[in-house]
């Protein structure tokens, strides 16, 4: 803007030089020629004229590139949104888009039994497992994601996964939102826990703080009740917790499926009549982890869309709750405090 005012500037004083020679010329001009003079004037107020002009016309094409300058600056130092990962696979079913839920106030989803947050559109599948992390099964169920670029939601068991976190690790590397379903998955709308609501706390913050520990890393403050039922003394016990709630849109029911291509046909054939959904599957189940690359080519077939989701914030666990994980550890001792790699090593194979 400086450079703008002081290149004004001179080009307004070369227009007002040349106004000074026509003030002068008119004053001072020989009276012997008379012609001269008009002619002097009239080439002094053209002079003037394209001065000024060119001066307005300067400034205002500085103006312009200052401008630009400065668009292309903010532009340069705008915020990016986020991509997308990329995919080698040209035949993978891939990810549509990515979603981040804010949890504060525990806010509850799947049209199953909560119909406020319906946020899919036409042909947009949102992916989860519950039960795991499972020997086997959940690490064909991670494969056949990333082979397609695609990930999901997993709702772990607490035990299950102190029991394997190296499965629970896995996940959590590759990319996939990880939640909890209680500590033992006990239906907390039956007793004990009906009754005694300190017990129904304590099975989920045990499986939020089990979950927590083994993977090692922030994990999602997303819940699914097993069985998918909703205790109401519960529900603004979690929303105290910005703890968010999921039911489901479409259930395959899997766990009563005994061949992989009944799960598809459950899936796919709710699917097309739903439209689109929340589907829930079990990376506990065998049937299930092998029915998942076919699944995965049939949702691609069929032209549907994978949506991830992933909190804003992630889960804050309770000390409380974190202690009584650690005290399961029974045989936790000093004995086995080095590391795998440090105490086992393949000599031959």
């Amino acid at each position: 803007m400086r450079i703008v005012v002081v290149i004004f500037t001179a080009l307004l004083a070369l227009g007002l030089g040349a106004f000074g020679v026509i003030v002068a010329q008119r004053s001072t001009g020989p009276a012997s020629t008379p012609t001269a003079a008009p002619m002097a004037t009239a080439a002094s107020e053209a002079a003037l004229h394209v001065a000024g002009h060119a001066a307005f016309r300067a400034a205002a094409e500085l103006a312009q590139s200052n401008t630009i300058a400065a668009e292309s600056a903010y532009t340069a130092h705008a915020p990016t949104p986020k991509l997308l990962p990329a995919c080698n696979n040209p035949d993978a079913l891939g990810l549509s888009r990515v979603i981040e839920i804010d949890t504060t106030g525990g806010p509850a989803f799947g049209t199953e039994h909560f119909k406020q947050y319906d946020f899919l559109h036409d042909k947009e599948v949102a992916l989860t497992f519950d039960d795991g992390p499972w020997p086997g099964n959940t690490p064909m169920v991670l494969k056949a994601l990333k082979d397609n670029c695609t990930k999901a939601t997993f709702f772990e068991i607490g035990e299950h996964a102190t029991w394997r976190p190296d499965l629970a690790k896995e996940l959590a590397a590759a990319g996939m939102t990880i939640g909890s379903h209680t500590w033992s998955h006990k239906d907390l709308a039956k007793n004990p826990y009906a009754k005694d609501i300190e017990q129904a706390k304590q099975e989920i913050e045990m499986g939020v703080s089990a979950v927590h520990l083994a993977v090692g890393r922030p994990t999602a403050p997303f819940f699914r009740f097993p069985d998918l039922q909703q205790p109401r003394d519960l529900m603004p016990y979690l929303g105290t917790r910005n703890i968010a709630i999921f039911s489901t849109d479409i259930d395959t029911f899997d766990f009563k499926l005994r061949r992989p291509e009944d799960v598809v046909k459950s899936a796919m054939t709710k699917l097309a009549k739903n439209g689109k959904g929340i589907l829930l599957m079990h990376d506990f189940q065998h049937n299930t982890a092998e029915a998942m690359p076919e699944l995965l080519r049939q949702l691609k077939a069929g032209g549907y869309k994978i949506v991830h989701m992933v909190p804003k914030e992630p889960v804050t666990t309770l000390a409380k709750y974190d202690e009584m994980v650690r005290a399961q550890d029974k045989y936790s001792t000093s004995n086995n405090a080095r590391s795998e790699s440090s105490v086992v090593k393949t000599i031959s194979e």
